[in-house]
């Protein structure tokens, strides 16, 4: 048992404890479903623990990266037809918060049962966070723990700044580090067969030879 769940138990008024901890849980899920009802296609924004967090425009830097990577992943995905892939603007909808990632892939187990006119989604198979100087403790905090707690099997941390990426595995319930730097080839395990230098995602020139090169497989 968690050592502050613990402490909580042997608290004699543990009763008034869960009810007032379900009264929040309540009053949490109904600013959510307001939360559903205010936002707009326009607004890059989540739900955290029981708060709006909304997000400026990204840095040059930061959507870049992103581009690169989209371009490499949806490629690959949509070659070997394994699922769906987008960037920034899908929603997904876990236990308690609900989070727009940088980018998402979904196998095709899950995507046969997506309809057009879907706006909340379950967790993904792999996620990618790019950081921000306003979003790293997010990325490294809640995030982090929160996709491991619902499934995430791949979750990558790229820092445009240092160039470096990290390649986070679920095993057995915890995220364990399986890549981390800013130079060497970073395999996915989720996308079978994809690998690409990790200088792709910061470099166009690479991108563009990375690119070229899954086309050849």
């Amino acid at each position: 048992m968690d050592s502050l769940l613990n402490e909580i138990v042997k608290r004699p008024n543990l009763s008034s404890i869960v009810k007032e901890l379900q009264e929040m849980l309540e009053e949490e899920k109904k600013l959510r479903r307001e939360f559903y009802n205010t936002i707009t296609e326009d607004d890059k924004v989540e739900f955290i623990n029981g708060e709006v967090i909304m997000h400026s425009p990204v840095r040059r830097i930061h959507g870049m990266t992103m581009i690169y990577l989209v371009k490499l992943i949806s490629t690959f995905v949509d070659e070997y037809n394994l699922g769906e892939t987008d960037a920034e603007k899908r929603m997904i909808e876990l236990s308690r918060n609900s989070y727009e990632p940088d980018i998402v892939f979904f196998k095709k187990e899950k995507t046969r049962h997506f309809k057009d006119d879907q706006m909340l989604f379950p967790a993904p198979d792999l996620i990618i966070e790019i950081l921000s100087p306003g979003t790293e403790k997010i990325d490294r905090g809640i995030k982090y723990e929160d996709y491991a707690l619902h499934g995430v099997e791949e979750y990558w941390i790229v820092d445009p700044k240092r160039k470096t990426i990290e390649q986070y595995l679920l095993k057995r319930g915890k995220y364990i580090l399986e890549f981390m730097g800013a130079n060497g080839v970073i395999t996915s395990k989720v996308l079978k067969g994809f690998s690409m230098n990790t200088k792709a995602a910061f470099n166009k020139k690479e991108n563009i030879k990375a690119l070229q090169e899954l086309m050849k497989n």
